[in-house]
């Protein structure tokens, strides 16, 4: 029987591509390279800020500007991050609901760690149990080991457990940690890339998840 739920952050709680695109943009003008769309910034993120910086630099991680410029979106961000991000329409509620009947709620991303606890405080407060970022290259998804972590931390059982995410990142997460995992259609990748990268369950609105 179901009773704990865990969801990735960013496209599937948040919204907060915006602010991401602001930072990274921030950061490559400061260096002098090209910006960076909405769209291609929708393309990069799932794998953590740092390949998020890879992708956006022309010339990646072995440019040598690199790492000052990934500071400089790291910084910028941290301190931003909350401009224009917001939960999705109906999120909140049913998180109040999942919680009214008793399921456990753990958040397990890539993104830096500081911002991920502060995010799920600021936004969901006691709404979430558990919140865990990634604290840098080796527990970052797809590994699952944050997962597990999370599962631990709450208490729970590997076969009461369901993972909720918005990538194909979530989708092998999922199946590495033993999971059954719910894509959602509202976050940074489409149906279609979902159904390519075999995602078994695709949920619309957040409601459906009470279903």
């Amino acid at each position: 029987m179901t009773d704990t739920i865990i969801f990735d952050l960013d496209g599937t709680l948040l919204d907060t591509l915006t602010d991401l695109m602001d930072s990274v943009n921030f950061a490559l003008d400061k260096f002098g390279y090209p910006e960076r769309t909405y769209d291609e910034i929708r393309r990069f993120v799932g794998n953590g800020v740092r390949v998020l910086m890879q992708r956006s630099v022309p010339s990646g991680v072995e440019g040598e500007e690199f790492e000052k410029a990934f500071n400089v979106f790291r910084d910028h961000y941290l301190k931003n991050m909350r401009n224009k991000t917001d939960a999705y329409d109906g999120i909140r509620e049913t998180l109040k609901v999942l919680k009214d009947h008793g399921y456990k709620i753990g958040v397990v991303s890539n993104k830096l760690d500081v911002a991920v606890k502060e995010l799920c405080e600021d936004y969901f407060g006691s709404l979430v149990d558990y919140a865990k970022g990634a604290d840098g290259e080796s527990d970052r998804k797809p590994n699952p080991e944050n997962t597990w972590k999370c599962i631990d931390s709450l208490g729970a059982k590997r076969e009461n457990c369901i993972y909720v995410g918005d990538s194909e990142v979530d989708i092998k997460t999922a199946e590495n940690a033993g999971l059954p995992c719910f894509s959602v259609s509202w976050g940074f990748r489409t149906r279609d890339e979902l159904t390519a990268n075999s995602a078994k369950i695709i949920i619309d609105k957040p409601q459906e998840l009470l279903e």
